[in-house]
């Protein structure tokens, strides 16, 4: 299940998936297990082999551990998978080291694990304040967890620390969203992530909206919390640098412009997608599957696919608009070898026309009115 084998080439950037949760909360689609703590000790081993597959270690300029929720892992076992890490993926010395937590069961010898095996920067799992809307939201915390978990941060050496907000809960009204907003910001975070929630087909949300017993907000509704949120967050001090990130300066998650910037990154654990000189490997989803195959020696990645120059290109637009700065022309017969007027200029004129891109000459980027409609504008381009 070598790495090297599938995958040469060199990456700046890793990402660690940690796929274990107390549970999942309906909205989940992502690759996980809830209350199969057994397994944990199999994962460790596990994800040693694929490490070891690498071949030698790797310097990076970002290491993100996700998930599931990386600090459900009691804090003996998160030091034991943080150092094994480590070993493989070494931050540079200015480098960026990200793990995200959820409030609940954050405790101080967790967030010491965390602080003195290098993480400088923490993505909460907030999502909201309001007890109705975790409820809805099936959450474990409430808001006493968010501000301790916030305080016992704040204590540590960790120096960055974002929260994530979902806004179009239903039940949710713009004056609730604007409420949620403004306790973020009164708890002085350095980043804050707002995602609109999505009923994914194969989750429960999904599920109970075909039923009937969940019902999503109005569109209306939703596009007004948006709204609310690019004008309150730059109004605190937080620059809108994505379609749903928003950062004071200095404090923007450079692992995930990685990826926006469509650069190399290697990934491990169930799950986890690597992507190397044009190449895609997704591992194996099941987190069982992925146990078993790797220590058995067996290859346990699922999809391989190696795209062309122009699908290369093509995907390169689709993340690149997701930026408040949009695709550079220069940059982007750079990185891609193509022009970017020859490969997509009549429907860079249609979306400008439509009013939902600008054309500065050096860019082409969302309005901000094209950023209520983001995804039918960005697969224009595919």
């Amino acid at each position: 299940m070598s790495i090297s084998a599938d995958l040469t080439g060199q990456a700046r950037a890793a990402y660690v998936h940690v796929p274990f949760c107390a549970h999942r909360c309906g909205y989940c689609d992502f690759t996980l297990v809830a209350g199969r703590d057994d397994l944990i000790d199999d994962y460790l081993a596990a994800l040693e082999v694929e490490l070891r597959s690498l071949g030698h270690p790797r310097q990076v300029d970002t290491l993100f551990f996700g998930g599931g929720t990386p600090t459900h892992l009691p804090a003996d076992q998160l030091d034991r998978l943080l150092k094994m890490v480590l070993h493989w993926f070494e931050p540079t010395a200015d480098g960026e080291f990200s793990v995200e937590a959820n409030p609940y069961g954050l405790d101080g010898e967790k967030v010491q694990a965390l602080a003195r095996n290098g993480v400088n920067r923490v993505s909460l799992g907030v999502q909201s304040f309001d007890a109705a809307h975790l409820e809805t939201l099936e959450r474990d915390h409430r808001r006493d967890d968010i501000v301790a978990a916030m305080e016992r941060l704040r204590g540590s050496s960790i120096r960055s620390v974002g929260i994530d907000l979902i806004f179009a809960v239903p039940g949710q009204t713009v004056d609730n969203w604007r409420s949620t907003l403004d306790q973020a910001i009164a708890l002085a975070p350095d980043h804050i992530s707002t995602y609109g929630l999505t009923f994914e087909r194969g989750t429960a949300f999904w599920s109970r909206k075909l039923k009937g017993t969940l019902r999503p907000v109005p569109d209306e509704t939703e596009r007004g919390m948006y709204a609310l949120a690019m004008d309150r967050l730059p109004e605190a001090g937080f620059q809108q640098y994505e379609i749903s990130n928003f950062a004071r300066p200095g404090h923007r998650s450079r692992h995930n412009e990685v990826y926006w910037r469509a650069e190399s990154h290697y990934g491990v654990g169930p799950g986890a997608a690597a992507y190397l000189d044009g190449t895609r490997r997704l591992n194996h989803r099941s987190v069982t599957t992925w146990i078993r195959r790797t220590l058995a020696g067996q290859p346990a990645h699922g999809e391989t696919e190696t795209l062309s120059p122009e699908d290369r290109a093509r995907e390169g637009i689709m993340l690149g608009l997701r930026k408040v700065e949009g695709v550079e022309r220069d940059r982007f017969a750079h990185q891609f070898g193509l022009d970017l007027d020859e490969l997509v200029g009549s429907t860079i004129q249609e979306m400008c026309g439509r009013g939902w891109l600008e054309d500065t000459g050096e860019a082409i980027r969302l309005t901000r009115e094209g950023r209520f409609v983001a995804d039918t504008v960005i697969a224009e381009f595919l």
